[in-house]
Parts: structure tokens; sequence; C-alpha cells
């Protein structure tokens, strides 16, 4: 049954829109926890314009789950990631102009320079991951840089139109799934995953983790952090448990 990573990310853009110290990230994942979060996900982004370097080094002090940093691969932040050292780390593309992520990393495309990142990563004691769209020459791609984690992009499913095209977007990633356990790798979800939408893809084996933010946190806004994140926790079990 996969586990439950909440994205904390939606808090901090909530803070920074006033340059303010609250809503506080960090008090988020203490809330997360308690919730029933098996893991806690940020994004530490280029531009800085939710989670801020002050976050980090707070983030790995009071989160006693796994600790999921979210990023690309500018050397700033990578050397934060080294210093700090998470569980895990997951390498996603970043655009400037973009609201949230669209899309996977091209992981085919970036070669060797991602192999150094990866390596670097690895040295430092985390699991590292990729962020991809279920992509078999992108899977194929991540294991030979040294991934142990593929991040599936389940966005082609939360953004589709019509019976058919689900349809589609789940068999891609079924597909996506069983490649990449055969390449020996971890498979992880996320991206516009709702309490709405979740239920089919809760239920195909393989996944061993979904990373959920933003539906979490709107959510929050009406019962709490803790009880979003059970909620949600709940329904993973529930909708596991009919494979």
């Amino acid at each position: 049954m996969a586990t439950l990573g909440v994205n904390i990310d939606h808090v901090a853009t909530v803070r920074q829109a006033r340059r303010t110290d609250e809503p506080d990230p960090v008090w988020a994942a203490v809330e997360a926890q308690l919730g029933g979060a098996a893991c806690i996900t940020f994004h530490l982004r280029e531009d800085r314009r939710h989670i801020c370097d002050r976050d980090v080094p707070l983030l790995k002090e009071v989160v006693n789950v796994r600790l999921n940093m979210e990023m690309a691969i500018a050397p700033d932040v990578v050397d934060i990631a080294c210093r700090t050292r998470p569980d895990q780390c997951c390498i996603v593309p970043e655009k400037r102009e973009e609201v949230t992520t669209e899309g996977g990393l091209d992981v085919v495309g970036l070669g060797d320079r991602l192999r150094d990142v990866v390596s670097r990563l690895r040295d430092a004691g985390a699991h590292v991951s990729a962020f991809i769209e279920p992509d078999l020459a992108q899977i194929d791609a991540a294991a030979a840089a040294g991934f142990q984690i593929v991040e599936l992009w389940t966005g082609g499913y939360a953004h589709a139109k019509g019976p058919e095209a689900t349809r589609d977007a789940i068999s891609r990633l079924i597909g996506g799934v069983q490649h990449a356990q055969h390449c020996g790798l971890v498979v992880h979800g996320g991206h516009g995953l709702t309490y709405r939408n979740v239920a089919p893809i809760a239920a195909i084996a393989g996944f061993e983790e979904f990373n959920i933010g933003h539906s979490i946190m709107a959510r929050a806004m009406f019962v709490g952090i803790r009880e979003a994140v059970t909620e949600m926790r709940r329904l993973l079990e529930h909708h596991a448990t009919k494979e």
C-alpha cells in the first residue's frame, strides 16, 4: 500500500504573499505528521517563491518522518541539499513563468550533467528521485543515471478530458510503474491528485508513495491540516485494499 507524502509549499506561498512570518510551513509539517503523513515534501525553487532558505534547516530539525526535498539542479540548491542531507531528493524541472511544476524532467536530454548531481546527492546520503512522465525512455535513462526512485507525473491523468483520455492516462501509468519496477526502481506518483480523483491511481499496484499538496492544503482551509491529511491517508488506504 502506498504511503502519503504531503507537500507543504502552498503554506509558504500564502506566507510569501505578504512577506511575513505566517503561516509557517514548518508548523504545517508538524501538523501533517500528526495527521499521519509518512513523508514531508518541500520544493526549494531557484526563485525562492515559496519555501526559502530559512525553512530548510528547520524542517530538517522538526520532521521525524521522511523529508523529501524537491529541487532543480542549480548549483546553489544542490549545495544546500548536500549540507542539509534530507532523506530523499527529487529532481524536478523548473520554469520561471510556471505556476507549478508541469510535466516531467528530461533525463534523456540532461545526460552527464544530471549523473554528476545524482552522484553528489547519493554521496550525501539521500535517496534520489527523478520526477518524470511515464515514458519508457525516460525511465530507462533514470535508471542509467543512478536514480533509485522515479516519481511518475500523474498530471496526464488529472488533466485528462473524457473517459477515453482518462483510460489511456491510467494505462500509461500502469505501464510506467511496471517498467520502472523491471528496471529496479522504487515508484512514487504525484501531481494534480485530489480527494475526487485519487481512487483509480491509489488502486494501481506498484506505487509506494504519493506526494500530494494543493488539494490537501485547500481542504485544510476548512478542516485544518491534521484532519485534511488524515482524510487523504484514509482514502489511499481504502482504495488500495480494492486491488
